[in-house]
């Protein structure tokens, strides 16, 4: 990335505005020794900011720069001297949002310790199983976990939230220095469909994904920033990464509650949301406050944006939306801002600076506009592969996304769904979200989901589950008939189940095992 478009941003949202040399100094000095590791960002943050509040928690536990850089650091030197943990080995993270989620982390990291980043919402025997693929040295966890972490091995050493703060309080004084390697990230896929894979995370390398996200969302330095999206996705870890670099004051729920989450945003006075989804539905079903709070960006990302949510969400709390497209595998691929979902609301936007974007057809050529191809994506952050040994197949430095999509003339980006989603009924390609966009305008249809099941006339059918408002009811007839109206008859769904709501995961999207269970 050009260093002049480097310096403008940074310069445009307030990174580079002028401070005490000896801090300015301090702060420079923590990025060449560290990098851009979630220690260095810290260190950083500390240096320059060291009484900036960092955390605020929901129980009203505030932590400031300095504060929080002294906790991580004594939970690493406990972790080294008290439980051998070293460079090279990885620790398991069973946590909610809050600060000793991210003290965790920075720990793992200062001693160039793999995090490896546990979906709350896994089952005890998909907990079981990451930790044996992982091969875990130790397990962090919260207290609400404690049942389900009983079934693990006897050998794996686990730390619930009092001793972590055991660990924390007891540290002996000593030196921490960056470690011979550098401590990954690994994410879990979301594990819609069986057991999570663990997704490598590469380290920074320097102002360049900071400034890709930032030139397109206009994030400042030291705003507040309530992430609500679960650190443990890549979504909501990438927000952290920013949080800190911006040296943000970040606010913290360990669950999402629509009202509780307003209410914080308003008495935090906080300028951005990051979240997913399924969370900007829920707050549009609660009364907004009054005065609304002062939000200046909502960036969500995760999963697809239901046909119509993004202007509903505008027309109550103003042109601050921001969705990014992307997955933990390319981290990023595209940024739709809120003209763009004005204009096409259910676009994923355009690819910011410094990605590559292509489409391409089974033969790997380029596909015209409008036509639907395979999406390929190429940017600093792609992942390093599965911890299994597994890959992506790539085609000229760009990583398939497993999604098919098209681009409109304008140059928008439409994701129409993964490739191995794509529903075969009699010979027709029928993708799920071109339906469930349609039947969530339904007025009294809350959440849709479509899949498709096995069919001995036409291969597949198409099957719609629906979560309808409270109060309301519909008639399957007449939702075929409103489909039937506006698509093709092959897009039609066979069968319509209704549903009190539809299975998600802890990032909002819909399990669909879980929904082809009603096939037995």
């Amino acid at each position: 990335m050009d260093l002049p478009f480097i310096v403008a941003t940074l310069t445009r949202r307030g990174l580079l505005t002028p401070g005490s040399p000896v801090r300015v100094a301090s702060q420079l000095n923590a990025l060449r020794t560290w990098g851009w590791s979630l220690a260095g960002e810290l260190r950083q943050a500390a240096a320059r900011d060291p009484g900036r509040p960092a955390v605020i928690d929901e129980n009203g536990v505030e932590l400031t720069y300095h504060d929080l850089l002294d906790r991580a650091e004594r939970m690493a030197r406990s972790m080294r001297a008290g439980l051998g943990v070293q460079a090279g080995d990885r620790i398991g993270v069973l946590c909610r949002n809050h600060h000793g989620l991210i003290e965790t982390i920075v720990a793992a990291t200062l001693l160039g310790v793999d995090a490896v980043l546990v979906n709350t919402g896994l089952s005890a025997a998909q907990l079981g199983t990451v930790a044996e693929e992982q091969r875990l040295r130790l397990l962090v966890h919260d207290d609400e976990f404690a049942e389900r972490v009983l079934g693990l091995p006897a050998e794996l050493p686990r730390l619930d939230e009092r001793a972590r703060e055991e660990l924390v309080a007891g540290a002996l004084p000593g030196d921490l220095h960056p470690p011979e390697r550098d401590g990954r990230i690994i994410v879990l896929t979301s594990g819609t469909t069986g057991t999570p894979k663990g997704a490598r995370r590469p380290t920074p390398s320097g102002f360049g994904p900071l400034v890709s996200i930032i030139d397109r969302i206009p994030l400042h330095a030291r705003d507040r920033v309530m992430i609500a999206a679960p650190i443990f996705h890549t979504w909501g870890f990438a927000a952290l990464q920013v949080c800190l670099a911006l040296r943000a004051t970040i606010v913290l729920h360990r669950r999402f509650d629509p009202a509780a989450t307003l209410a914080a945003l308003s008495a935090q006075r906080c300028d951005a949301l990051f979240a997913v989804p399924v969370m900007m539905q829920r707050l549009l079903e609660v009364p907004p406050p009054d005065p609304r709070p002062p939000l200046k960006v909502v960036a969500v990302s995760g999963s697809a944006l239901p046909g119509g949510l993004a202007p509903k969400f505008m027309d109550v709390y103003g042109d601050v939306l921001y969705n990014l497209y992307g997955s933990t595998e390319v981290s990023w691929a595209s940024i739709a801002g809120p003209q763009d979902l004005r204009q096409a609301p259910t676009t994923a936007g355009r690819p910011p600076h410094g990605t590559r974007l292509e489409l391409l057809d089974e033969d790997g050529q380029a596909v015209p506009d409008g036509r639907v191809g395979r999406i390929f994506v190429g940017n600093e952050m792609l992942f390093e592969g599965y911890t299994s040994g597994a890959n992506r197949e790539t085609r000229d430095g760009l990583l398939d996304t497993g999604d098919l999509g098209r681009l409109n003339a304008d140059g928008l980006l439409f994701v129409d769904g993964r490739a191995d989603d794509m529903i075969v009924s009699g010979g027709e390609n029928v993708f799920p979200s071109e339906v469930e966009d349609l039947l969530a305008q339904l007025p009294q249809v809350r959440e849709a989901a479509v899949i498709g099941v096995p069919d001995p006339e036409y291969g597949q059918r198409l099957s719609a589950f629906l979560a309808l408002h409270p109060g309301e009811t519909l008639d399957p007839e007449a939702v075929r008939e409103y489909v039937r109206h506006f698509l093709a008859r092959f897009s039609v769904p066979r069968d319509v189940i209704f549903v009190k709501y539809l299975p998600r995961n802890a990032t909002g999207k819909v399990l669909t095992r879980e929904l082809r269970r009603y096939y037995g």
